[in-house]
């Protein structure tokens, strides 16, 4: 039996356009197409795709499973030892949610009359972050804290970007450039500059249709935005670089976006951990990252020159991105111990 990537989608409650971008980065190729070049996937593939969902929910990055899953010795046994985990933090999570209706019963009793939809709405985003952070991260997260000011500041900034895909206003005009700046200068504010806090937020949103309906904030509002950001970044590398390598970067910038953010975690991780840039994890790092320069910037030293030259003089290039002088220290430590070995 083959399914179609339409019909595999709605039945394991994934987009099209995830499965595809599953297919660009090759964790999750098809085993065949159609004579209409229709992706199709076999009992194989549907396997493959159960195995990347449950490492996602337990917070796995892509880039991590696709590594994950080259391995034949992954030990089963220790990845359900990690799902038992998960479920001793999801009945912790319902003991949570009981201990905040026996509080909301207590009001009413007591003749208070809080406005339920607003209180219900809250407690339900707060339970949607207890499956995603610990709680230690959730006393620092200013995200959970949601104070009414910044819950009014975000509500005014999607209905800005709503506002501008309704009216059809392209994602590489100056107005939706300036709020993507904003939207993600705001998110790595309430993250704490954290990429393993935004890559947990990230997979949160995804994961969850309600935190989309509730925030507003939807799949497709969420690619505006990142390609009005991405907009706003090559509007400052346009001036290094000739039209011939303008034209290649644009071309590539945007295509492999969504790894940055898991491998810049991953990379943080390594440094905040006390890992040697030499050692066998953050070398590893330090390739991908690599890679993934090189997919936009091409392969000519001269072209990547004048990319870092912009790097480091436009500081608008590490604005929202959760990429700071120490990260990049530790990069470029990592990166002259590996030349030698390229």
């Amino acid at each position: 039996m083959l399914l179609r990537v339409g019909e595999l989608a709605k039945r394991c409650g994934l987009t099209v356009r995830t499965l595809h971008y599953y297919d660009e980065i090759g964790l999750l190729t098809p085993s065949a197409r159609s004579d209409a070049g229709y992706r199709l996937y076999n009992r194989d593939d549907i396997a493959r795709l159960h195995q990347v969902q449950a490492l996602r929910r337990l917070g796995v990055s892509l880039t991590e499973i696709g590594a994950l899953l080259t391995r034949p010795e992954l030990s089963l046994a220790a990845v359900i030892e990690q799902q038992i985990r998960m479920l001793d933090e999801q009945i912790a999570q319902s003991v949570r949610l009981r201990d905040r209706l026996s509080g909301l019963r207590q009001q009413f009793m007591a003749g208070e009359e809080p406005e339920l939809a607003e209180w219900l709405t809250t407690m339900e985003l707060m339970t949607m972050y207890d499956k995603y952070f610990t709680q230690e991260e959730l006393k620092q997260l200013p995200f959970y804290q949601a104070d009414s000011a910044r819950r009014q500041e975000w509500a005014t900034l999607v209905a800005q970007v709503t506002a501008l895909i309704q009216d059809g206003t392209p994602a590489s005009s100056e107005q939706a450039q300036a709020l993507a700046v904003r939207w993600m200068n705001m998110v790595e504010r309430d993250t704490l500059v954290d990429p393993a806090l935004f890559a947990k937020l990230r997979l949160m949103h995804e994961n969850e249709p309600e935190m989309q309906e509730q925030t507003g904030i939807s799949p497709a509002m969420i690619a505006y935005v990142m390609q009005a950001f991405a907009e706003s970044k090559l509007k400052v590398y346009q001036k290094y670089l000739s039209p011939a390598e303008f034209a290649f970067v644009r071309a590539n910038y945007g295509k492999r976006m969504q790894e940055w953010p898991p491998l810049i975690a991953a990379l943080r991780k390594q440094m905040d951990d006390g890992a040697a840039p030499g050692d066998p994890e953050p070398q590893r790092l330090a390739q991908v990252w690599m890679e993934l320069f090189r997919s936009y910037a091409g392969d000519d030293p001269v072209t990547q020159q004048k990319i870092r030259n912009a790097m480091t003089q436009e500081p608008s290039l590490s604005s929202g991105t959760w990429i700071n002088e120490a990260l990049l220290a530790y990069l470029r430590q990592a990166l002259a111990i590996l030349k030698p070995a390229s």
